[in-house]
């Protein structure tokens, strides 16, 4: 039997990286999931985001565990599309969602880093959109009686280190804007016995961060690279790392837990 046995979690952002971890991880301890994914480019994005195949490795992953998995494309940026693949989730279910995992997010960093429309997708995908899920899934939390939502935001959450101006500043606002709304919804939600926690990573190994424009940032002799660095000597973490720490946040063992800022982040946010 596993922890988190008869459970739903709606995971954003699911595709690859941090969100295929997490689906992989809560299945593997018996939580049936509800993944989303936008799964195509955005113009202002350098990297290459993830795809529809990205989504149906992530269903395989979960599916290869004897779990189920309900995986459709939708942008956290529209609220009708979050709303209607949860509750498209939940009818095929047989459940209404007793987890959150907003964790769907986008970093530009080079070379619209002074362009005005990458500072609001950035701002709209990482602060809005997790505003959307949360409104579209807290009306079955509280049905249940209960639950727990974790919204991820960074160690750029809880400092504003290696700051380079324009988009890198919207990323760093809007990490630090999703600590606003937690505070919020966990007083709001508290009184209901629905936990609201932020998850903090330092950079974590995954597409997002391990790309050809990550790679040329990290070859400019003039970056500081000390202002982004761990205490502990590792420059990574994996995305495993963070998924066990979520584990936690929604389990049995954290059940006392909210209102709680929580880092994963090899020590940054000791410097």
């Amino acid at each position: 039997m596993g922890s988190l046995d008869g459970k739903v979690v709606f995971i954003t952002g699911a595709a690859r990286g941090q969100g295929r971890s997490h689906a992989v991880t809560l299945a593997a301890e018996g939580a049936d999931i509800i993944a989303i994914d936008i799964c195509r480019q955005l113009d202002t994005v350098e990297y290459d985001m993830s795809t529809p195949e990205d989504l149906a490795e992530t269903v395989a992953q979960v599916e290869a565990l004897g779990r189920r998995i309900v995986a459709s494309r939708a942008d956290v940026r529209d609220p009708e599309a979050v709303a209607a693949a949860l509750a498209d989730g939940e009818a095929r279910l047989g459940r209404r969602v007793d987890i959150v995992l907003a964790n769907a997010g986008i970093m530009p960093l080079s070379v619209n880093i002074h362009s005005h429309q990458a500072f609001l997708d950035v701002i709209d995908v990482n602060l809005n959109g997790v505003h959307n899920t949360v409104s579209a899934a807290v009306p079955s939390l509280l049905e249940n009686g209960g639950g727990s939502i974790v919204i991820t935001s960074s160690s750029q959450g809880l400092k504003g280190t290696g700051g380079l101006g324009g988009v890198n500043a919207a990323y760093t606002a809007a990490k630090h804007g999703v600590v606003g709304l937690m505070r919020n919804y966990a007083n709001w939600l508290g009184p209901q016995n629905i936990r609201v926690n932020t998850i903090h990573p330092t950079g974590v190994a995954t597409p997002m961060i391990q790309n050809p424009i990550i790679e040329q940032f990290y070859n400019d002799p003039n970056a500081n690279f000390d202002a982004v660095s761990n205490l502990m000597p590792v420059p990574f973490i994996e995305p495993v790392d963070v998924s066990r720490a979520i584990l936690f946040l929604v389990g049995d063992a954290g059940k006392y837990v909210t209102g709680v800022t929580f880092p994963v982040d090899a020590g940054f946010n000791a410097k």
